[in-house]
């Protein structure tokens, strides 16, 4: 297994400002992290050039990585303007995450329209894909879509939704939703995108609902080698829980090389 551990700065690391990220973070033993918008760290559209280079020179410095950058952008809206808001947003965050070294940037739908046409909806956001996958391209960004929201998070309508944006720079968010699994199994769901899988979100590894080995196979099937990352609620004791899922990340990676 090539995949890596880290964690989102949502929840459990959103008060940790940087250096506090790579400190505890190294301490952990956990080499990944993806900065979510919002949150203490800091690292925002904000940023000077002179502190991009800071950035940058931080994760340089240090064993451990950025993952990618969380995004909220979204492109669902009915209304153009929104959209174009959206759209206009995640190019100015490429940038940033081309000039602080982040090979990607995860975006999102969040839903549809209420009583809007399904295809209508998907199309829209397969168009909106198409457009930042081509401009991040240019700066050697991945567009990384989660799979999220109320009927978006249905993987078949996630696959959709990747088929129009038809551009080969735009990828998956694996979300670890609740709803990939189908009779026990995530294999249906996770073969649908199973070739645009970029980045993987993983939730409480306690959740015996979600057939954690069996992913885990998988993606050692696809040859993945990316970061699967901690997505987990924040706790009064963050290094404890963070110490305690790397203990279970650990043992999930052993029981799923056991056939």
């Amino acid at each position: 297994m090539s995949y890596s551990l880290g964690t989102i700065t949502y929840n459990i690391a959103k008060d940790w400002d940087l250096d506090t990220i790579l400190k505890r973070l190294e301490a952990l033993k956990i080499p990944g992290v993806e900065l979510r918008t919002s949150h203490k760290h800091g690292v925002e559209l904000t940023l000077s050039p002179t502190e991009r280079r800071e950035v940058r020179k931080k994760f340089e410095d240090s064993p451990v990585d950025l993952a990618g950058m969380g995004s909220a952008f979204e492109y669902h809206a009915a209304d153009p303007a929104e959209v174009r808001r959206n759209i206009e947003g995640t190019k100015a965050y490429v940038r940033l995450a081309h000039d602080i070294g982040s090979p990607g940037v995860k975006v999102r739908p969040n839903g549809v329209p209420k009583g809007e046409d399904l295809d209508v909806a998907f199309r829209r956001i397969g168009m909106a894909l198409n457009e930042v996958g081509k401009d991040a391209q240019d700066y050697g960004v991945e567009i990384r879509v989660e799979v999220h929201g109320a009927i978006t998070s249905d993987v078949p309508n996630l696959a959709k939704i990747i088929a129009y944006a038809d551009q080969p720079n735009v990828y998956v968010c694996w979300n670890s939703n609740p709803g990939d699994v189908k009779n026990g199994s995530v294999r249906e769901n996770f073969a649908l995108v199973a070739k645009k899988i970029r980045e993987v979100h993983l939730r409480d590894l306690t959740d015996e609902s979600y057939p954690w080995v069996e992913l885990f196979r998988l993606l050692d099937g696809i040859g993945y080698s990316g970061y699967t990352l901690a997505e987990i609620p924040e706790s009064p004791d963050p290094m404890r829980v963070l110490a305690y899922f790397r203990s279970l990340w650990l043992a999930q990676c052993q029981l799923a090389r056991v056939r």
